[in-house]
């Protein structure tokens, strides 16, 4: 108990530092609070722990609270009833002394009970029973009742010797499993091994005392019994049930409390999500062979429920990935044999890791093949989407825009705010790129592929600023990925400078979108006069043919900042014919993309 209630001042000194006087902040008794009643570092104790405290009170609920901790709450109460409610559970020895007042905003991801989501549902009412104001104070003239000694630890269940002839009826696989449990609980750090040495010993004997019981170094039933509970305790209220698809062929055991079967969308079995927890379990299975696993390896990872960051492992007759971002973690594997491709993906929100990795290894250890494969005509869905694969929304970017390249090997200009807070960076979809410069200040950025490109075309700047009036052409990838290659418009230059006199901009009669930023704008000669600039934003409202492109120079200038020098300004030449232009333009454009 002495380390609950350490924990619980660790965290309440973490979170709140050191209290403010009464003077200093306002305390208002319709604000909705919580009691913290214990914390916990190990989110399978913390849930065991909530679960006892439930059979003692009402509206307990248990929230991770940062820094690895998990707090034990009741509420949540208006405030004045809250502070009636602690100074009676405190007088009555249900809650721990050092219990006090928490916040809301103190509380992230709730974890108990299993699936609820309550934080922000406002105050319910408290129990009757505990709001009562505390008695006054009764002086007596007694002497004081002696202090009680501390309890003995409990007994065991069995004498050593009994203990000792009962853990020899134990198979190897479950002594294997009373060291992962030990180890789980933070008491052993040594091999697997099944063999109950002075390392496994002294194991049990600190778990005896940290749970009260007599220090033995020899579990009995009654408490390995225990050290599964609390083990298990993660688990609790997901449901894990063995689930027989005989049509997909395949046994596993699924959380199905908070997943249950959607549909076949070949290959895929889709279990998803019924509650908040945001969980979905796909069962993989169809015909095939290597060439098969490889594509769907491939395939998987243009997902959306497949994260771009994470290990991923392929050998010739299987393969795993692990996809994670801030939102989701998932786990995939699969393998080929007979014929036969199958395996699974988990789906699990992040920041819930270690109900997750119990889950993981419940259906990595259960996985059984079963006859027969998914029809490939097994509930397909009439729907048709190009953004879909087997009913599964594929991975789009955050952002898109265009850019233009500016040297034979595959530099590319583009405007700076598509490079903002990008996870990936990626030039017509399939290349790597990264940032040379980002002057966001004039709005340009330079991209450098992972790999040298051989583009069809490279611009070739303007030595001169344009005539006014001049014909325009614009290429850009105005649809974003929709389109496999540029859109081209054309327009007239209608001022070399912006509408507040700008220097560095050029305003175009021509119609433009969002994603068309970035493009090169070309005079008639073919030659880049600047890059189109992004519409600005707010009041008044331009006019849709209004349009402004970044000069030729201000883009030449952050070139050479990052030590890519250019070509020489060309001198004006001939005008091309539009069909020209445009071979030209869409050969230097290129999409460039943000992803997450």
């Amino acid at each position: 108990m002495l380390r609950l209630i350490l924990a619980s001042l660790f965290c309440a000194a973490v979170l709140f530092g050191t209290p403010r006087s009464a003077s200093a902040q306002a305390v208002d008794a319709d604000e909705v609070v919580w009691i913290q009643i214990e914390a916990q570092q190990s989110l399978a104790r913390a849930t065991d722990r909530a679960r006892a405290y439930a059979t003692l009170l009402q509206d307990v609920n248990g929230f991770a609270v940062g820094g690895g901790w998990y707090a034990i709450v009741v509420g949540p109460y208006r405030r004045e009833d809250a502070e009636l409610v602690l100074r009676q559970y405190r007088r009555e020895g249900l809650v721990p002394g050092d219990s006090f007042v928490q916040l809301s905003q103190r509380l992230g991801r709730q974890f108990w009970p299993v699936g609820a989501n309550i934080l922000d549902n406002g105050a319910i009412d408290a129990p009757q029973s505990a709001l009562q104001e505390d008695p006054a104070p009764q002086v007596s003239d007694a002497t004081p009742a002696p202090q009680q000694p501390e309890p003995e630890p409990e007994p065991a269940d069995e004498t050593p010797g009994e203990a000792q002839r009962s853990e020899r009826l134990l198979t190897s696989d479950e002594r294997k499993q009373l060291q992962v449990m030990l180890k789980w609980a933070g008491f052993y750090d040594a091999a697997i091994d099944g063999a109950f040495g002075r390392g496994t010993r002294n194991a049990m004997a600190q778990w005896q005392v940290s749970n009260g019981f007599q220090q033995t170094g020899i579990l009995t039933t009654m408490q390995r019994a225990q050290i599964a509970r609390q083990y298990n305790a993660v688990l609790e209220g997901l449901g894990l049930r063995l689930v027989r698809d005989t049509k997909a062929g395949i046994a596993v055991r699924i959380p199905m409390n908070i997943v249950d079967f959607d549909r076949y969308e070949p290959p895929f079995a889709q279990y998803n999500a019924t509650g908040d927890l945001g969980a979905r379990v796909l069962l993989i299975s169809q015909p095939g062979d290597q060439n098969t696993l490889f594509g769907l390896y491939e395939i998987l990872q243009t997902l959306e429920i497949v994260p771009l960051n994470g290990p991923r492992e392929r050998n010739n007759s299987s393969f795993t990935l692990v996809g994670e971002n801030a939102r989701t973690v998932s786990y995939t594997e699969a393998s080929l044999r007979d014929g036969q491709i199958k395996g699974f993906t988990l789906i699990w929100p992040a920041n819930d890791e270690e109900r997750r990795r119990r889950v993981l290894t419940e259906m990595r250890d259960s996985f059984t093949a079963l006859p027969g494969v998914l029809s490939a005509s097994a509930g397909a869905s009439p729907e048709q989407a190009i953004d879909l694969v087997a009913g599964l929304q594929v991975r789009t970017p955050k952002l898109t825009r265009s850019g233009f390249f500016v040297t034979g090997n595959g530099d590319v200009v583009t405007t700076s705010e598509v490079v903002q807070g990008c996870g990936r960076i990626t030039l017509d979809g399939d290349t790597d790129a990264r940032i040379v410069a980002d002057d966001r200040a004039r709005g340009v950025a330079l991209l450098q592929p992972d790999v040298a490109l051989a583009p069809l075309a490279v611009a070739s700047f303007a030595a001169q600023p344009p005539r006014l009036q001049s014909e325009v052409a614009l290429a850009g990838y105005s649809f974003g990925g929709a389109l496999s290659a540029p859109s081209m418009t054309f327009g007239t230059i209608e001022d070399v400078k912006g509408l507040e006199g700008e220097e560095m901009l050029e305003r175009l009669a021509l119609r433009s979108r969002a994603e068309d930023a970035g493009g090169p704008v070309l005079a008639e000669d073919g030659t880049v006069i600047g890059m189109l600039a992004p519409q600005p934003q707010g009041v008044p409202q331009l006019p849709q043919d209004v349009s402004f492109a970044l000069d030729a120079q201000t883009v030449r200038d952050v070139t050479t900042a990052a030590g890519v020098r250019l070509p020489a300004g060309s001198a004006p030449s001939d005008a091309l014919t539009p069909f020209q232009i445009s071979q030209r333009a869409t050969g230097m454009t290129v999409l460039v993309s943000c992803w997450e």
